[in-house]
């Protein structure tokens, strides 16, 4: 049976995987409310104003690391139910895996505005990480079964 890594990863399916990823950060903007959904929607849209393409390429670069970060989920999920359940059963540690791999990539990029907006966001990120883990879930779960 294909890792998680050999499936999410595979030349066949990255097109169709980034383009899923790339809809799930749209949809998890798009439904923030309130004052910290405001901020959400402005340090996402002054992050593609910096780079129209930084979304994308964050999707490119950061998505082997995600997933090399939720493979120990997955192989503890075992094909039990949905996995989106699963990980907001764990979330702090979901989150806290994904999260570790956008620091890091924080930690040495040259842009220092990414680097300026990340930092105001940081603080609320888990939070907003647990909130996708379900849509996540759901979109490895396709992916792979």
């Amino acid at each position: 049976m294909p890792t998680l890594s050999e499936v999410l990863l595979s030349p066949a399916n990255l097109p169709g995987v980034h383009a899923d990823l790339r809809a799930l950060i749209d949809a998890e903007v798009a439904d923030k409310t309130g004052p910290s959904g405001l901020a959400v929607k402005g340090g996402y849209a002054a992050v593609k104003k910096v780079s129209p393409s930084v979304i994308d390429d964050a999707v490119k670069s950061l998505w082997p690391k995600y997933v090399t970060a939720l493979e120990p989920l997955w192989n503890r999920w075992a094909g039990a139910g949905d996995f989106g359940a699963f990980l907001a059963s764990h979330a702090d540690e979901a989150a806290d895996a994904l999260l570790g791999v956008t620091d890091e990539r924080i930690a040495v990029t040259s842009k220092q505005a990414i680097k300026k907006v990340y930092s105001t966001m940081r603080p609320s990120a888990k939070k907003n990480v647990i909130a996708a883990l379900p849509r996540l879930g759901a979109l490895v779960q396709k992916w792979s079964g």
